[in-house]
């Protein structure tokens, strides 16, 4: 026994240590490059006129700071103890939030809750006055639960157009090194360079993040080393003294001298943690600890020697300020540190384009953002995604942008706006986490808040002064995308509320069938709905203009709940609709939103063994299904084979001599007898258009802009894996 767990122990240290391995890879090389351009960023404003000690030590002591309370403090101490079951990024924080209360409108509809271990967490402490209060006061007013929303997607919204800034601002960076070894080298060949760079680093992303990590990881552990053994060797040589500007007392004299320009310079200063918050977005590719055992032991202290021996460098080249990274470079190690940078800024834009990704998933699936096609590259990791629609698009806006902008400075201080808006989103999201969730004082919440909340702010502050100078970048960036999930969230809400109000009853379905002359076929019909109950307009649509359908027909209602993974045997619940001679079923099929979906063959099998699960359970005469695989030659009178085809799937269920009833038996049989006939999926192609009275502002979101999405975004049938040669599309239009 003792044997056994040292051997469970030595694996999940194991799988611990490679993770945090792979992470190099992906979620710390946004934050490891930064080192290139902070200095650079900083000193090209206003706070150039101060080229003395008192202002590079008291960069150099912000920086410190900075990166101690806000990534290290924050992040890897508070922030990642608010994932959602593994899962990471603000979208985490809100559908955690939705779960535990009703303060979300993507609050999960009763019926699919229904016996799921998910809603049913241990709970730990009781609720607060406090917790209470702020719930009571969000949940009854709806003008509140929509600000909450809102301010949610701004920060999803800038976390992806992070993903346009950070390859742009740290390739560009990068690459302009050539031009203190070639100084005659044209700007048009640095921006060739770097766009050539930027295609080859997008068209790697279909490997996955797995197979990008362990490519990438050794070169920003190279990095790291670099970074860390060159800024050693520069505060030894040029200013060891330099290590007192660890003490904060330095920051009170950087102000003091340099006062507003010291400000303003906090704009482009902000940029030492940008990646920060890729360490809690990418959480779902990797896992808490191997995060926290990556940061504190590596890319932290790695950071600071780097940083202390630029300082040390410009405290006595102060000529140096616009190119200080690369003149801080020994003449000999120039080229190979300059070959291993280039290569670090691939790495460093890999942790926002996985974060992009994972946040997009999650929105897409709890119906905040279009369809899109989700490639799961990882069969052990669930949160390795791959979306190349989102991948192509990103690609070209940073070759956009940087065919466009040319100058860093500009993108330095669009890149620094968007990453304190994300930061201040999240540090409010947690104030509610603390209170809401995790049920604890409002004093500590007040405390996490006003602690990194107030440091942020100032950071904003700076930011937001920047607008005119490239900061419009990220606010034109993110207001496109948050227009494009909200009103995508609007138009889906007012569809499925429509489907709501107009389903109808099946008693009058079936007192209208007589007259209509209805004709059962044979086979299963697969109905999809978003109705937990009644009969959808689409389907009672279909039937009075074609007035068939098939024995076995069953209502399929697929819901995705605000919790990142379903288990199996929670997935489906399973009812009957009606007399048993109807053969009428409902089954509201529940995932995760970061459950990845079955092709149609497999779901087939899967609903349908539900389906002879709950008919043996109604009747009382099936044992559980059998798990072995057997062949449909070996079928009897005693045995049903569930499946078809060649290769796995196929389930036996069991007859149990007498105790099965007659009725149950010939259900399960008619349920054979249909799968063998064939499977038909009918899904409705609706045309969502606004009331012709509705306000102008309305017309404009149904019709024009959630028209645009719903016609150049996948289909519903293609993203269910539905094949065309089963697809029965019925059409209506929905007057919302």
């Amino acid at each position: 026994m003792k044997s056994f767990t040292g051997h469970c122990l030595q694996k999940s240290y194991r799988t611990t240590l490679l993770l945090a391995y792979q992470s190099f890879g992906v979620v710390y090389g946004d934050l490891s490059i930064s080192p290139i351009y902070v200095y650079k960023s900083t000193f090209s404003g206003k706070l150039r006129l101060h080229e003395e000690d008192a202002e590079i030590l008291g960069v150099l002591s912000l920086v410190f700071w900075t990166l101690t309370l806000i990534a290290l403090c924050k992040y890897i101490i508070f922030v990642l103890a608010a994932d959602d079951d593994g899962e990471g990024g603000t979208f985490a924080l809100y559908s955690l939030m939705c779960r535990n209360s009703k303060m979300g409108l993507l609050s999960t509809p009763h019926a699919a809750q229904e016996h799921l271990t998910a809603y049913n967490p241990e709970v730990h402490c009781d609720e607060t006055r406090t917790s209470l209060s702020i719930k009571r006061f969000i949940e009854k007013n709806q003008s509140s639960r929509l600000v909450l929303l809102l301010f949610v997607l701004l920060g999803t919204s800038m976390v992806i157009g992070d993903g346009v800034l950070t390859p742009t601002m740290s390739v560009v960076s990068a690459v302009s090194g050539l031009r203190i070894k070639v100084p005659g080298l044209h700007e048009n060949y640095t921006v060739l360079i770097s766009c050539i760079i930027l295609m080859c680093l997008f068209a790697l992303q279909h490997h996955g993040t797995h197979r990008v990590g362990f490519l990438f990881a050794p070169i920003l552990i190279s990095w790291l080393v670099c970074l860390s053994t060159i800024g050693i060797y520069n505060t030894i040589m040029w200013n060891p003294r330099i290590v007192r500007a660890l003490s904060p007392h330095y920051i009170y004299y950087f102000f003091n001298k340099a006062g507003k320009d010291g400000w303003s310079s906090l704009g482009s200063l902000v940029l030492c943690i940008t990646g920060a918050e890729a360490m809690f977005a990418d959480l779902g590719h990797f896992s808490k600890i191997s995060i926290r055992i990556a940061f504190a032991a590596v890319v932290y202290p790695c950071l600071v020697l780097a940083y202390m021996g630029e300082a040390a460098y410009l405290s006595k080249h102060t000529e140096d300020l616009q190119q200080s990274f690369f003149k801080a470079l020994p003449e000999g190690v120039f080229w190979p540190v300059f070959v291993i940078a280039t290569l670090a800024t691939v790495v460093g834009s890999q942790a926002i384009i996985s974060a992009s990704f994972s946040i997009i998933s999650q929105c897409r699936a709890l119906g905040c953002f279009p369809r899109v096609r989700i490639i799961h590259t990882s069969s052990h990791i669930h949160g390795q995604i791959y979306i190349p629609e989102v991948n192509w698009i990103l690609m070209l806006l940073c070759l956009i942008l940087t065919i466009g902008f040319r100058d860093t400075f500009m993108i330095g201080t669009a890149y620094g706006l968007a990453v304190i808006t994300v930061m201040l989103v999240t540090t409010c999201l947690m104030f509610l986490i603390i209170t809401t969730v995790w049920k604890q004082s409002i004093l500590l919440a007040l405390l996490f808040t006003i602690t990194f909340g107030s440091l942020e702010l100032l950071y904003l502050s700076a930011c937001l002064a920047k607008v005119h100078h490239g900061g419009w970048l990220p606010l034109l960036i993110s207001m496109a995308i948050l227009m494009t999930m909200f009103t995508w969230h609007y138009g889906t809400a007012k569809k499925r509320a429509f489907e709501l109000q107009n389903k109808v009853s099946l008693d009058r379905l079936l007192s209208i069938t007589p007259s209509l002359g209805l004709v059962r076929v044979p086979g299963i019909g697969l109905v999809y709905s978003n109705a937990t109950n009644g009969v959808p307009p689409m389907f009672a649509h279909f039937v009075t203009n074609f007035p068939a359908f098939h024995r076995v027909l069953i209502f399929v209602c697929l819901q995705t709940l605000t919790v990142p993974k379903v288990p199996h045997d929670e997935r489906f619940l399973v009812a009957r609709i009606g007399e048993p001679a109807h053969g009428l079923f409902r089954c509201v099929v529940r995932y995760g939103y970061k459950d990845e979906r079955s092709d149609s063959y497999e779901f087939e099998n899967q609903l349908l063994l539900k389906v002879a699960q709950f008919l043996r359970q109604e009747g009382g005469g099936l044992s559980q299904p059998d798990s072995e695989l057997s062949s449909i030659g070996e079928s009897s009178p005693s045995w049903l084979v569930l499946g078809g085809g060649d290769g796995g799937g196929r389930k036996r269920v069991r007859f149990q001599g007498d105790e099965a009833t007659a009725e149950v038996r010939q259900e399960v049989w008619e349920l054979l007898e249909g799968r063998e006939a064939g499977v038909s999926y009918m899904i409705g192609h609706t045309c969502v258009v606004a009331h012709e009275s509705s306000p102008l502002i309305k017309k404009l979101a149904i019709d024009v802009v959630y028209g645009f999405l719903r016609r150049n975004s996948r289909s519903p049938a293609v993203s269910l894996g539905i094949p065309h040669a089963s697809l029965v599309e019925v059409g209506m239009v929905y007057h919302v």
